[in-house]
Protein backbone atom coordinates (compact mmCIF):
# COMPACT_ATOMS: atom_id res chain seq x y z
CA UNK A 1 0.00 0.00 0.00
CA UNK A 2 2.72 2.14 1.05
CA UNK A 3 4.32 1.96 -2.72
CA UNK A 4 0.39 2.54 -4.18
CA UNK A 5 0.26 5.79 -2.20
CA UNK A 6 4.00 6.75 -2.59
CA UNK A 7 2.35 7.24 -6.83
CA UNK A 8 0.00 9.39 -5.92
CA UNK A 9 1.93 11.98 -3.45
CA UNK A 10 2.32 14.21 -6.33
CA UNK A 11 -1.01 14.41 -7.17
CA UNK A 12 -4.01 15.85 -6.19
CA UNK A 13 -5.59 12.74 -6.28
CA UNK A 14 -4.34 11.42 -3.23
CA UNK A 15 -7.23 13.75 -1.33
CA UNK A 16 -9.49 12.64 -3.26
CA UNK A 17 -8.51 8.93 -2.61
CA UNK A 18 -8.36 9.79 1.02
CA UNK A 19 -11.78 11.77 1.49
CA UNK A 20 -13.83 9.21 -0.05
CA UNK A 21 -12.23 6.56 1.92
CA UNK A 22 -13.05 8.32 4.93
CA UNK A 23 -16.27 9.39 3.56
CA UNK A 24 -17.73 5.81 3.24
CA UNK A 25 -16.47 3.85 5.84
CA UNK A 26 -19.30 5.63 8.54
CA UNK A 27 -21.45 2.87 6.55
CA UNK A 28 -18.55 0.53 5.49
CA UNK A 29 -16.31 0.08 8.60
CA UNK A 30 -14.35 -2.23 7.32
CA UNK A 31 -12.60 0.27 4.89
CA UNK A 32 -9.64 0.69 5.97
CA UNK A 33 -9.51 4.68 6.41
CA UNK A 34 -7.20 5.11 9.29
CA UNK A 35 -4.56 2.96 7.55
CA UNK A 36 -4.47 5.03 4.41
CA UNK A 37 -4.27 7.91 5.88
CA UNK A 38 -1.05 7.19 7.79
CA UNK A 39 -0.05 5.74 4.93
CA UNK A 40 -0.10 8.64 2.54
CA UNK A 41 1.58 11.12 5.94
CA UNK A 42 4.21 8.82 6.01
CA UNK A 43 4.74 8.68 1.77
CA UNK A 44 4.18 13.03 2.75
CA UNK A 45 7.10 12.18 5.52
CA UNK A 46 9.17 10.53 3.05
CA UNK A 47 8.64 13.11 0.43
CA UNK A 48 9.47 16.09 3.02
CA UNK A 49 12.93 13.92 4.48
CA UNK A 50 13.65 14.20 0.22
CA UNK A 51 13.16 17.36 -0.81
CA UNK A 52 15.34 18.70 2.33
CA UNK A 53 17.95 16.42 1.44
CA UNK A 54 17.95 17.45 -2.20
CA UNK A 55 17.51 20.90 -1.29
CA UNK A 56 21.16 21.11 0.62
CA UNK A 57 22.54 19.02 -1.70
CA UNK A 58 21.98 21.65 -3.92
CA UNK A 59 19.62 20.29 -6.58
CA UNK A 60 16.52 21.89 -7.98
CA UNK A 61 13.02 20.34 -6.83
CA UNK A 62 10.09 21.11 -6.45
CA UNK A 63 8.60 20.90 -2.77
CA UNK A 64 4.43 20.80 -4.40
CA UNK A 65 5.37 17.29 -5.40
CA UNK A 66 5.30 16.44 -1.53
CA UNK A 67 1.35 16.46 -0.16
CA UNK A 68 0.55 18.97 2.02
CA UNK A 69 0.00 17.18 5.70
CA UNK A 70 -2.34 20.05 7.01
CA UNK A 71 -4.68 19.61 3.45
CA UNK A 72 -4.27 16.42 4.37
CA UNK A 73 -5.88 16.78 8.32
CA UNK A 74 -8.41 19.18 6.76
CA UNK A 75 -9.29 16.68 4.08
CA UNK A 76 -9.89 13.67 6.73
CA UNK A 77 -11.66 15.75 8.62
CA UNK A 78 -13.73 17.16 6.50
CA UNK A 79 -14.85 14.39 4.74
CA UNK A 80 -15.41 12.68 8.56
CA UNK A 81 -18.37 15.05 9.20
CA UNK A 82 -19.80 14.83 6.43
CA UNK A 83 -20.27 11.02 6.40
CA UNK A 84 -21.08 11.40 9.88
CA UNK A 85 -23.91 14.13 9.06
CA UNK A 86 -25.28 11.75 6.08
CA UNK A 87 -25.61 8.77 8.35
CA UNK A 88 -27.41 11.26 10.57
CA UNK A 89 -29.91 12.36 8.48
CA UNK A 90 -30.77 9.11 6.80
CA UNK A 91 -31.20 7.61 10.14
CA UNK A 92 -33.26 10.40 10.98
CA UNK A 93 -35.73 9.78 7.98
CA UNK A 94 -34.72 6.30 8.69
CA UNK A 95 -38.36 5.55 10.04
CA UNK A 96 -40.04 2.27 11.54
CA UNK A 97 -37.93 0.38 10.19
CA UNK A 98 -34.68 1.57 11.18
CA UNK A 99 -36.05 2.30 14.64
CA UNK A 100 -36.68 -1.84 14.58
CA UNK A 101 -33.30 -2.50 13.69
CA UNK A 102 -31.98 -0.70 16.43
CA UNK A 103 -34.19 -2.06 18.93
CA UNK A 104 -33.18 -5.73 17.86
CA UNK A 105 -29.32 -4.35 18.25
CA UNK A 106 -28.14 -4.42 21.87
CA UNK A 107 -24.93 -2.73 20.90
CA UNK A 108 -26.88 0.12 19.11
CA UNK A 109 -29.63 0.14 21.81
CA UNK A 110 -27.40 1.46 24.67
CA UNK A 111 -25.06 3.43 22.47
CA UNK A 112 -27.89 5.61 21.53
CA UNK A 113 -29.37 6.02 25.40
CA UNK A 114 -25.77 6.78 26.63
CA UNK A 115 -25.10 9.39 23.51
CA UNK A 116 -28.62 10.78 24.48
CA UNK A 117 -28.07 11.28 28.07
CA UNK A 118 -24.54 12.67 26.95
CA UNK A 119 -25.49 15.32 25.00
CA UNK A 120 -28.39 16.35 26.77
CA UNK A 121 -25.83 16.96 29.62
CA UNK A 122 -24.07 19.16 27.30
CA UNK A 123 -21.01 16.60 27.04
CA UNK A 124 -20.34 15.02 23.81
CA UNK A 125 -17.04 13.57 24.28
CA UNK A 126 -19.14 10.65 23.90
CA UNK A 127 -18.61 10.79 20.10
CA UNK A 128 -15.16 11.74 19.91
CA UNK A 129 -14.13 8.37 21.35
CA UNK A 130 -16.30 6.67 19.27
CA UNK A 131 -14.27 8.07 16.28
CA UNK A 132 -11.62 6.13 17.08
CA UNK A 133 -13.36 2.95 18.18
CA UNK A 134 -14.38 0.59 15.35
CA UNK A 135 -17.32 1.09 14.01
CA UNK A 136 -18.51 3.24 16.72
CA UNK A 137 -18.69 6.26 14.42
CA UNK A 138 -21.63 4.57 12.70
CA UNK A 139 -23.19 3.47 15.91
CA UNK A 140 -22.91 6.99 17.39
CA UNK A 141 -24.08 8.74 14.13
CA UNK A 142 -27.05 6.25 13.38
CA UNK A 143 -27.95 6.64 16.42
CA UNK A 144 -28.28 10.01 17.16
CA UNK A 145 -29.90 10.46 14.00
CA UNK A 146 -32.69 7.79 14.88
CA UNK A 147 -33.25 9.17 18.40
CA UNK A 148 -33.89 12.79 16.65
CA UNK A 149 -31.11 14.37 18.53
CA UNK A 150 -30.90 18.08 17.41
CA UNK A 151 -28.02 18.35 14.61
CA UNK A 152 -26.24 21.80 17.20
CA UNK A 153 -25.69 19.04 19.76
CA UNK A 154 -24.41 16.74 17.47
CA UNK A 155 -22.15 18.06 14.71
CA UNK A 156 -19.83 20.47 16.88
CA UNK A 157 -18.92 17.02 18.55
CA UNK A 158 -18.63 15.26 15.32
CA UNK A 159 -16.19 17.69 13.99
CA UNK A 160 -14.17 17.86 17.21
CA UNK A 161 -13.82 14.38 16.76
CA UNK A 162 -12.91 14.43 12.94
CA UNK A 163 -10.10 16.96 13.74
CA UNK A 164 -9.00 14.76 16.74
CA UNK A 165 -9.07 11.40 14.89
CA UNK A 166 -7.29 12.72 11.45
CA UNK A 167 -4.69 14.87 13.36
CA UNK A 168 -3.78 11.89 15.34
CA UNK A 169 -3.55 9.59 12.06
CA UNK A 170 -0.98 12.11 10.15
CA UNK A 171 0.83 12.81 13.39
CA UNK A 172 1.48 9.45 13.51
CA UNK A 173 2.22 8.65 10.10
CA UNK A 174 4.48 11.65 9.98
CA UNK A 175 6.48 10.97 13.30
CA UNK A 176 6.55 7.10 12.57
CA UNK A 177 8.18 7.75 9.54
CA UNK A 178 10.80 10.43 10.83
CA UNK A 179 11.38 8.22 14.11
CA UNK A 180 11.98 4.67 12.35
CA UNK A 181 12.23 5.46 8.63
CA UNK A 182 9.45 5.45 5.69
CA UNK A 183 9.30 2.01 5.34
CA UNK A 184 7.22 -1.21 6.14
CA UNK A 185 8.03 -1.17 9.67
CA UNK A 186 7.39 2.96 10.54
CA UNK A 187 4.21 2.37 8.84
CA UNK A 188 3.16 -0.64 10.98
CA UNK A 189 3.99 0.92 14.17
CA UNK A 190 1.82 3.60 13.24
CA UNK A 191 -1.29 1.70 12.14
CA UNK A 192 -0.50 -0.34 15.45
CA UNK A 193 -1.10 2.76 17.36
CA UNK A 194 -3.85 3.65 15.91
CA UNK A 195 -5.29 0.16 16.51
CA UNK A 196 -4.24 0.13 20.86
CA UNK A 197 -6.24 3.33 20.34
CA UNK A 198 -9.46 1.83 18.82
CA UNK A 199 -9.18 -0.55 21.39
CA UNK A 200 -8.67 1.53 24.36
CA UNK A 201 -12.11 3.61 22.80
CA UNK A 202 -14.43 0.52 22.36
CA UNK A 203 -13.22 -0.65 25.65
CA UNK A 204 -14.52 2.78 27.20
CA UNK A 205 -18.08 2.64 24.81
CA UNK A 206 -18.56 -0.68 26.81
CA UNK A 207 -18.93 0.50 29.83
CA UNK A 208 -22.27 0.21 31.36
CA UNK A 209 -25.10 2.47 30.24
CA UNK A 210 -26.07 2.35 33.99
CA UNK A 211 -23.07 3.08 35.14
CA UNK A 212 -22.68 6.11 33.17
CA UNK A 213 -26.18 7.24 34.58
CA UNK A 214 -25.51 6.15 38.00
CA UNK A 215 -22.19 8.68 37.63
CA UNK A 216 -24.16 11.62 36.21
CA UNK A 217 -27.57 11.45 38.58
CA UNK A 218 -27.90 13.67 41.84
CA UNK A 219 -27.24 12.08 45.01
CA UNK A 220 -30.56 12.14 46.98
CA UNK A 221 -30.64 14.16 50.51
CA UNK A 222 -30.80 11.49 53.54
CA UNK A 223 -34.36 11.19 54.54
CA UNK A 224 -35.02 11.96 58.57
CA UNK A 225 -35.79 8.65 60.26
Amino acid sequence: MLESVGALTGSPWIYAVVGLSVLLDVFLPVLPSGVLVITAATAAAAGTTSVAADAAAGAARQVTEVPSLLALILCAASASVLGDLVAYRLAWRGGERLDRAIARSRRLTSAQERLGAALSRGGGVLVVIARFAPAGRSVVSLGAGASHRDVKEFLPWSAVAGVAWAGYSVGLGYFGAHWLGASWLGTAVSVLALFVAGAFAALLMRRPAAAAAAASAPVAAPTAS
